[in-house]
This record gives structure tokens, sequence and C-alpha cells, in this order.
């Protein structure tokens, strides 16, 4: 049955350009959404920039810009850099657009009619790299910020707050009801320990800066001389940009999936859920929650710390589906992953260009040499039975895998089968059988060249490039969108002349 998924990624802060961690999370949502149109789904993909907050300020002015004219700078990149790297976004929202503001500035005086909105003093650390007071659990021993390393300030200043220990309560009920809810595990129980963290210090949630120390922002609808919290602003988005408050909305929003990675799993597993029920709005139905990628002596990769990689550059040297597949294939989603250039390079070599690669390539090369297909007139090789219990399996695992955000384990899934397609050529030797009995070795050919269609049919979200570049070489037609046998795919009668190498195998610089 056709279904609607809004999926959304966070919206990225823009003091600085686009890093591997944006890559990923966008990559990885991309990669899902274009799993779930092939399942027949409506899709709704959503990315954007968050563009308000003293980092902006900040940033703008060392380069000597204004705050609008550097966020228009960043932003752009951002949306250039999806558009490079070949990813589907429907919608890519900015939170100065003017729909953003009139959505904000609604759920906040609905808020604060209802008297969940109120006027006070707060003096706590303030880390302006997460632009939120941080508790003492959330500093390292040297009373740094855990994610920036950096020294909280001390600021105490009359704010507005939001009543969310009216809303604790009720949303951990909700959770215990639902614990995948929140996913991986791992997070969910961290999200249960927060909030009993804050139900435990009694404190509310400062959701305005005063003008005297910040202007750009969201104007308060009823205090001219506050703006908006940049977390109260941000987390909106996802509502803008459907169309809260029009017939659009709740038909998405039934369906709305956040993905997130873990260090903005406090603002979205607790601020977020307490805001939509104050604002009498369904809370998400679903927030899964990744890992980081680690660089050199296992150190998060970060713009803060300097150390990220630019996804751009690996694209360029890679190509988008080898940068794509290695993200996807590699990390663990909800625990983190090591980055190097020799782990990239070994898992490339690895599963692109010797397990796929080598099967693609041999068995083109020695249908051309054979001059025996694609031909859809070729008997079934004894091999199929194999084949079509190893797909059967396949397409099982693989859908389940996907389903859960467990995308290395749904890619490994199809690789089981590549391998055993290599395995089907060892034993059978079509280079001896072309000599001794040429009409199984054209069996056998079609049947590989059958199944190869069939695996990169279940890869199109993953090298959604690649893919359709041979399956259109191949001119395959499939009855199945994730077929579980070789009868559902057909491969049209032709002679292959030239065909790209699949990929390109990577030499070590050294």
């Amino acid at each position: 049955m056709r279904t609607k998924k809004f999926i959304t990624t966070p919206i990225y802060y823009v003091n600085a350009k686009p890093h591997i961690g944006h890559a990923y999370t966008t990559i990885a949502c991309d990669t899902w959404a274009r799993f779930e149109r092939l399942k027949g789904n409506d899709v709704f993909f959503l990315t954007g920039t968050d563009e308000h907050g003293d980092k902006i300020v900040k940033a703008a002015a060392a380069e000597g810009k204004t705050p609008a004219a550097y966020c228009d700078v960043i932003s752009r990149e951002f949306r250039d850099a999806w558009k490079k790297l070949g990813l589907t976004p429907d919608d890519f929202i900015r939170t100065t657009e003017e729909r953003h503001r009139v959505v904000v500035q609604a759920i906040l005086q609905k808020i604060f009619d209802a008297g969940d909105i109120y006027a006070g003093e707060y003096t706590g650390n303030y880390c302006f790299g997460c632009e939120r007071y941080l508790t003492d659990k959330e500093l390292n021993e040297k009373g740094e910020c855990a994610t920036h390393l950096k020294k909280p300030e001390v600021i105490s200043e009359k704010n507005y707050f939001f009543r969310m220990q009216k809303y604790l309560p009720q949303w951990k009920e909700a959770l215990l009801k639902n614990p995948s809810q929140i996913s991986p595990e791992g997070y969910f129980n961290e999200v249960l320990g927060t909030i009993d963290e804050l139900i435990k210090n009694g404190e509310d949630l400062s959701i305005s800066r005063p003008k005297t120390r910040l202007t750009w922002g969201i104007e308060l609808p009823f205090d001219k001389n506050y703006v908006t919290y940049v977390w109260f602003d941000a987390l909106i988005n996802y509502v803008t940009a459907i169309g809260y408050g029009t017939p659009n909305f709740e038909p998405w929003w039934a369906e709305a999936h956040h993905m997130i990675a873990k260090d903005i799993l406090k603002p979205h597993g607790v601020y977020w859920p307490t805001m939509l029920m104050a604002a009498k709005i369904p809370v998400f139905k679903r927030l899964v929650v990744h890992g980081y990628w680690l660089g050199f002596a296992n150190q998060k990769m970060s713009k803060s710390l300097g150390n990220a990689k630019d996804p751009l550059d690996l694209a360029d040297k890679l190509g988008n589906d080898a940068l794509r597949f290695f993200l996807m294939r590699e990390m663990n989603f909800g625990s983190d992953a090591r980055f190097s250039e020799e782990i990239m390079m070994n898992r490339l070599n690895a599963n692109l260009a010797n397990d796929l690669g080598n099967l693609v390539q041999r068995t083109l090369s020695m249908l051309k040499k054979y001059d025996c297909g694609p031909n859809p007139s070729a008997p079934p090789h004894s091999s199929r039975g194999a084949i079509d219990a190893a797909l059967k399996t396949l397409r099982g695992d693989y859908l389940r895998y996907f389903e859960n955000f467990e995308f290395h384990n749904a890619i490994e899934s199809v690789f089981v089968v590549i391998r055993l397609l290599n395995k089907v050529v060892d034993d059978f030797k079509p280079w001896a059988l072309a000599k001794e009995n040429m009409p199984e070795c054209a069996a056998l050919l079609n049947t590989l060249a059958q199944a190869i269609a069939a695996v990169l049919l279940y890869l199109r979200p993953v090298l959604p490039e690649k893919s359709a570049e041979f399956l259109t070489l191949l001119k395959v037609e499939s009855a199945q969108e994730f077929p579980e046998s070789l009868e559902e795919v057909t491969l049209a009668a032709q002679k292959l002349e030239t065909w790209p190498i699949f990929f390109q195998r990577l030499e070590s610089a050294e």
C-alpha cells in the first residue's frame, strides 16, 4: 500500500562550510528516501540551513560581512554541495525565510497564550558553540564543553522560559509506551536519563535572548526586546516546510521521521517533543540517531575541531557513488566509525573493485568474447536454483535491515549474493565450458548477467549513478523493484561492444 514518508536531516548551522559529518547524514537520508520511493511510497525529503544565533554573527564579522550576506553564501554552499553529490531533497529550508518566521511566531504566540511561556531570571554556564546552557554533567573534567572543548561563560540575564517541566513526565510516559520512537536503543535510554535529570533539577527551558546581546534572530511576537532562542527557532523548521496550518500538514506530519547525529540528541529528543506537546502538535513518528566519524586518535571529525574532511574533495577523487558507498557501508548506524584513507581504500577495493567490479567485468567480457548474449531466450543454468534461493533470502533481509536503518547490513546482504555469484563463476569455469560445452557456457553467462541485474536493482539506493548506468546498458526490465527470483528480471537481446569500468581500483599514494 502506498504511504507517505516525511524524512528530515537536521538543518545545518552555517558558521562553516559543509563537511563529512553533514554529508553522511544527508547521504543517509537520501539513501533512505530512494529506498522508500523504490517501494512505491510518496516521499518528502527535507534538508536546509539554520541561520540565526551568536555563532553566525561572529562568523560573519570574521569575514567582514553582515549576518544576512554571510548566510546567503554559506547556505548556497550547502545547497550546491548536495546537488554536486547527486542528492535528491524535495525542499531546502532556511530559517531566515519569511515562511519560517511566520510559523515560529505563530507557535510561540500559541504557547505563550496557553500560559506555557513566562519571564524569569537565569544564571548558567553558556556554551556559545552549543548555543545553550550546559549542566555540570555536560562538562569534562577540565570544566569544558565536552563537544567543543572550551569552557562555557557564566551568564546571568532576564529571559523568557518555556514550561518544559510541565511536559517532561508526559513525554517520558509516551516513550515508555513506544520505545521504538527513538532508536537505536542506547539513545532511547539516554533520552530517558536526560528527562529524569531535568525533572530532578526542576529547570525550564530558556527560549529567548535579549536584543542587548543578540539581534540576529526571530523576534518574540509578545516582546520586541527579545529574539527567539536558536533551538526553539530551528526545530520548528520541520513543521514549517510541510505547511503547518494548511491541509497539507497533517498527512505528511503523521509520518515524520527525523535523522540526527548524537550530539544534538537532547534538543531533538527532549526539547522538541515537549515543544510539540505544548503547541498541540503530535510528536514525530520516529527519531533515528547515528554516531560520529572519528579521525586521528579516535577524535570526532567536526568543524569546531578543524579535522573534518571536505566531502566534495573526496567525491572529486572517488566519484559520488564510491563516497556514498563507503559512508553507508562502513558505519554501523548508531555507533561511531573510523575514517582514514586506508580504511576507505580497503573497503572500496574489496567490495566495489574486487567483489562487484570483477564479477561485472568478467561476465560481460565473456558474453562478448563468446558472442552469446545477453540473450533472454537462453535456458536457465543449473546454478539458478541456488541463485534464486539467495535472492529470496536477500529480499527479506534487505527490507528488514533498511526499515531498521541498518544500512551497512542491508548492503552486506547484497554482497552475500555477489560473492555467491563469483563462486558460481569460479566453480563452473565458463572459460573452460566455452571449449567443451558452449550451450552450457551460454546458459551460465546469461544466468549470471540476469543475476548481476538483480543485485544492481538492490544497489540503486546506495549506488544510484553506477547502477542506473549498467541497468540501462543491459536494458533491464523487472517485475519487482527488489526481485526475489531471476524470473522477475529480463535483459534485452543485444551484442555488447563496450562498457565502462565499474569501479577503478584505488592505489595507495605511497
